[in-house]
């Protein structure tokens, strides 16, 4: 309990309260296909049930929870399927929008250097994961197209229990910070083609790992069936 009122005790709590069930359904405290209460989980995280809805709404909006007329809020599982389909976005919008923002300016590559150093020196999983998108939303602020900065903030959030899960389940998860380098070495060079192939490939090389871990998943799954 005292995890929870550390948790909860940032100033926004309706944003406290995203992160922390977002926790707790990966871990299996909220199960998958499982229906949320909100008058026991209100009861127990301590909170209103107004921060709280604030916070299953984000989580809808995630594609982490749905909610059924009349009956409410229930867990979605994580399954390969959607994954696939939600990941082959980002390596076909990310280089678009990073070719319409065009070279970033020196403050903005020395910013990225800076979020790249944050992920190597971080050790929570999830502060790395946080910081990753950081540093993706940073390399495309400059994108004038901001419907597509918007869909791609839409699959980061989509996304993020994936990521999340696999960080929490898997011991030899390696950052993409190496491929960051490789981006920024490119556009430092000037070479806007040679940053958009990377940030490709770096938006490519995240997906194998998320994969295999969901398909094991299901096959573990289906054999206790």
């Amino acid at each position: 309990m005292q995890f929870l009122q550390n948790e909860l005790a940032r100033p926004n709590i309706s944003e406290s309260l995203v992160v922390l069930l977002r926790r707790m359904i990966v871990d299996g405290t909220l199960p998958a296909g499982g229906r949320v209460n909100e008058v026991h989980l209100a009861r127990d995280l301590g909170v209103s049930r107004t921060p709280l809805r604030e916070a299953l709404g984000r989580l809808v909006a995630e594609g982490a929870i749905t909610i059924v007329p009349r009956y409410g809020y229930y867990v979605c599982p994580l399954t390969f399927e959607e994954f696939r389909q939600i990941y082959q976005i980002r390596p076909i919008l990310d280089p678009e929008a990073l070719r319409l923002a065009g070279i970033p300016s020196a403050e903005r590559l020395n910013r990225l250097e800076e979020i790249n150093q944050k992920i190597n020196e971080a050790a929570d999983d999830e502060q790395i994961i946080s910081l990753d998108d950081e540093w993706h939303l940073e390399l495309l602020a400059d994108c004038p197209n901001r419907v597509l900065v918007e869909l791609i903030e839409q699959n980061i959030r989509r996304t993020r229990r994936y990521e999340m899960a696999l960080m929490r389940e898997s011991k030899n998860v390696q950052t993409a910070s190496d491929e960051h380098e490789q981006i920024i070495a490119a556009l430092r060079a000037g070479n806007l083609e040679e940053g958009c192939k990377a940030l490709r490939r770096n938006m490519e090389s995240g997906f194998e790992p998320i994969a295999d871990w969901l398909k094991t998943r299901e096959s573990m799954g289906n054999s206790k069936a």
